[in-house]
């Protein structure tokens, strides 16, 4: 085995001890840091064997057995991750950011791989996909939740599910809506603190996820459809006058629900700036209105057949991007709310996608080479655990680079003034690489 001697490995085991805690037997307390080193080290290839040759030579099949066959309950290690995860960048003006994503694979053997839709790929692809729940302030995101979504091709065949090892429990046919919010309340259960959650228009387009989150008590803001429907706030309930036979027993709208690209199409745009990016200021028009979800129960409407009535009451937010583009939205926020609030809160949800390339891209999320639900699912914690620690340095780099401009300013001739004004920018991220990076060794021969 080869020692571990730089000083990001050896920070490494100092900052794994809590979740070693949790692994009990002396071998896996032993593998569990050599595969997140293996993740975090040098090289293109992060599966098992590679990994092995680098940081495990002759351990090869202590390492796979970790992984893929070991007895050991991860769910005592995710919730140290959330634990952590929440010192780091938990908080009231956190955003917990729900999305998925998508990892090609070959064949049809692999764990709920199937041809469904890549939105990394822009298109229909062989691929497994993922749930995700990122957690993330200040520009500074930690995955914290990985959940594979299981296609219908394989709930539907019982047979298929056992051999990929897939738990009883997940045998059943769930959306990824239902996924994220059984994630959602694992989260909460753990007491992880944030401010606002947010999605992209996969989940703010399913009504009983809305709902779910506004059931939990939870702030939210979400994509959805130009086509999605809602009323005017103002909407009344009333009943309709029969012209003849008994009376309406229901109520109806008074007004009859639109597209919201309908909606906003007489609304006031206004250029918004919602932050600062590495080529200058992120902006785009945009436009905020008050409405009701057309997502009550569904009600025959006069000669309009079956119409939703009106939900709860939300904002309705429009962009109109440079490139043409058109995207609207749907956010609980106070009414109080300014655009520029809205906007920068919408907004805020790109940080998973930064945090699912660099998975891929630099841990190797996408690597695994194994078959198996449980395999796959302790690949990905393993690589969210690599992600955390990475962050962790991130932050800490961060926090003694201020103290020592602190010190500086301190240590200057009371009467000199300043040679450069201080910029509003954000305290701590601005000074702050995209990922910590080790200071990584060659791989041992």
């Amino acid at each position: 085995m080869v020692n571990m001697t730089s000083n990001w490995e050896d920070e490494l085991a100092r900052w794994l001890e809590p979740f070693l805690d949790w692994l009990g037997h002396k071998a896996r307390r032993r593998m569990c840091p050599l595969y997140v080193a293996g993740l975090i080290g040098p090289g293109d290839r992060k599966s098992v064997q590679p990994m092995a040759e680098r940081f495990a030579p002759g351990d090869y099949d202590q390492l796979h057995h970790f992984i893929a066959d070991g007895v050991w309950d991860a769910a005592p290690l995710e919730s140290e991750l959330l634990i952590q995860a929440d010192r780091l960048v938990g908080g009231k003006d956190a955003v917990l950011v729900i999305d998925d994503t998508a990892m090609p694979k070959k064949g049809d053997r692999s764990v709920g791989v199937a041809p469904q839709y890549a939105s990394t790929l822009g298109k229909t692809a062989n691929c497994q996909t993922l749930v995700s729940l990122t957690l993330a302030r200040r520009e500074v995101p930690v995955m914290i939740a990985l959940r594979l979504f299981v296609p219908e091709s394989w709930t539907s065949d019982p047979a298929r599910m056992k051999r990929a090892g897939v738990p009883v429990e997940h045998r059943v046919a769930r959306t990824k809506p239902e996924i994220a919010l059984a994630e959602i309340d694992r989260v909460i259960a753990a007491g992880v603190r944030f401010g606002c959650v947010l999605a992209d228009a996969g989940y703010g387009l399913s009504a009983p996820f809305r709902q779910g989150l506004t059931a939990r008590g939870l702030v939210w803001a979400v994509g959805i459809l130009g086509r999605q429907k809602v009323y005017p706030a103002g909407v009344k309930l009333i009943f309709p006058i029969a012209g003849r036979g008994r009376p309406r027993e229901r109520h109806i709208p008074d007004l009859l629900s639109m597209p919201s690209e309908d909606m906003l199409a007489d609304a006031k745009w206004k250029n918004v700036s919602w932050r600062l990016g590495t080529k200058g200021k992120l902006k785009a028009r945009f436009a905020a209105v008050r409405v009701r979800t057309a997502d009550g129960p569904p009600q025959r409407i006069k000669d309009m057949g079956q119409q939703h009535l009106p939900g709860e009451e939300a904002w309705l937010i429009g962009e109109h991007r440079s490139s043409g583009e058109k995207k609207y939205y749907l956010a609980n926020l106070p009414a109080a709310t300014d655009l520029r609030t809205l906007a920068a809160t919408i907004k805020a949800r790109w940080i998973c996608e930064q945090a699912h390339q660099q998975l891929k891209e630099e841990l190797g999320l996408d690597h695994f080479e194994g078959r198996s639900w449980q395999g796959l699912h302790r690949h990905a914690l393993m690589t969210m655990i690599a992600y955390a620690f990475l962050q962790h340095r991130r932050l800490a780099q961060a926090g003694r680079k201020k103290k020592n401009q602190r010190a500086s300013a301190s240590a200057e001739p009371a009467g000199r003034t300043p040679s450069h004004r201080r910029t509003h920018r954000s305290t701590t991220t601005a000074a702050m690489p995209v990922l910590q990076k080790t200071n990584q060794r060659k791989a041992a021969a």
